[in-house]
């Protein structure tokens, strides 16, 4: 069974090791020691916390899509008929691409926020070749 260790945990969290430790020592997040006596979150118990989190991020219109990214933007590249949006939602970069005439309906300019909503037939997962389960 994985387990992992505050730093990771909270980074796959999207928050601060601190806020991670503020969770956990107010019951939110049960943690337990390792044989060193760092503290460490089991794996389903981290998945199911993360569940949680996504479930109370406010929702806004009805949508089948599940994986919304808020963030800034950070970059907009457009020519005549295309724009490339870059948007910076915490640890991770979206980039998308769509009409000139769309990113400029939206007012995508760098600085503006936004939200990515990522829909897929197809999803590729592996695991980090560093982490094999346990971090």
């Amino acid at each position: 069974m994985a387990t992992y260790r505050m730093g990771p945990a909270a980074q796959l969290l999207g928050v601060s090791a601190d806020t991670l430790r503020r969770w956990v020592d107010a019951g939110r997040v049960p943690a337990g020691r390792d044989g060193q006596g760092h503290r460490v979150i089991e794996g389903s118990d981290l998945a199911a916390f993360a569940r949680s989190m996504a479930a109370d991020e406010p929702g806004g219109d009805r949508s089948s899509a599940r994986n919304r990214f808020t963030g800034i933007v950070t970059a907009v590249r457009s020519d005549t008929v295309m724009a490339q949006v870059e948007i910076q939602a915490g640890p991770h970069r979206i980039v998308s691409l769509m009409t000139r005439e769309a990113a400029d309906e939206l007012g995508l300019v760098v600085g503006a926020l936004a939200t990515a909503t990522v829909k897929s037939t197809q999803v590729v997962v592996e695991l980090p070749t560093t982490t094999k389960g346990t971090a």
